[in-house]
């Protein structure tokens, strides 16, 4: 494939405000609404390109996560959710090469869409903490979408809100966590041919963008009105995860 960078002005319209709301999840709620990223892009260029695009971009974020938020995660749930995420990352490993482009688009809107339901639907009890079984279950499950299409936010999330962490110790947490996976996936993206020249130099356009975002969302974290945050990241999930299921349905 050539080097040059992808050249379509709708996939540079899309991505740049997908990234900088990655960035400013990351960088402000932990990456809890960073899944929104590969399903936007996945409107205009094959999902698994748009994951290959992605890869860079988030492992340089991750680093100025990092700094930003270091040492203050939750050593017991990382020794739970790390181990079995690495497993959901070999899983997804072995079984990409045989999920088809239209089921990874029906994949990410059946997960966007569930994420939408289960943060909106209302709970009249609060929710138990769930057992470490189900923390290895939830952590497997979003180290193989997290590989797939970088959306393990919304299985983590299930076993992690109920925790009822500090909000820095649960930002700090998330990050660690999808750092980790994010640079084990490197070799398996590369000996995948996912990490080809032209995903690279479009990687490195937009991992500014990113970077930026990520300081922004530490530099709003105290000040930005999280709820409307959340409305926009769901308004968002709300039409790409209808979009990407209705392309996947009808394009098998």
């Amino acid at each position: 494939m050539s080097p040059g960078i992808l050249t379509d002005p709708l996939f540079w319209a899309v991505a740049i405000p997908a990234v900088v709301l990655t960035g400013i999840s990351k960088g402000g709620l932990g990456g809890s609404a960073g899944g929104v990223a590969t399903p936007l892009i996945a409107l205009t260029i094959s999902p698994a390109q748009g994951a290959a695009i992605m890869l860079p971009v988030l492992c340089a974020m991750d680093v100025a996560g990092i700094r930003a938020y270091f040492g203050r995660w939750d050593r017991r749930l990382m020794r739970i959710i790390l181990p079995a995420g690495l497993l959901g990352t070999a899983i997804g490993t072995l079984t990409f090469r045989h999920l088809d482009d239209n089921w990874i688009r029906i994949l990410l809107g059946v997960i966007a869409l569930g994420f939408l339901a289960y943060n909106l639907y209302p709970r009249s009890a609060p929710r138990r903490k769930p057992s470490d079984g189900e923390g290895w279950f939830w952590s497997t499950l979003a180290g193989f979408t997290s590989f797939v299409s970088h959306t393990g936010s919304p299985p983590l999330l299930v076993y992690m809100l109920p925790q009822k962490l500090d909000k820095v110790v649960f930002i700090s947490t998330l990050l660690v966590f999808f750092a980790a996976l994010n640079y084990a996936k490197i070799v398996p993206y590369w000996w995948l041919g996912l990490l080809d020249l032209r995903n690279l130099a479009t990687s490195l356009l937009l991992i500014p963008v990113g970077i930026a975002g990520t300081y922004l969302g530490v530099w709003l974290q105290t000040r930005i009105d999280t709820a409307w945050f959340y409305r926009i990241v769901h308004a968002l999930l709300l039409f790409t995860g209808s979009k990407l299921l209705y392309d996947g349905i009808t394009q098998l």
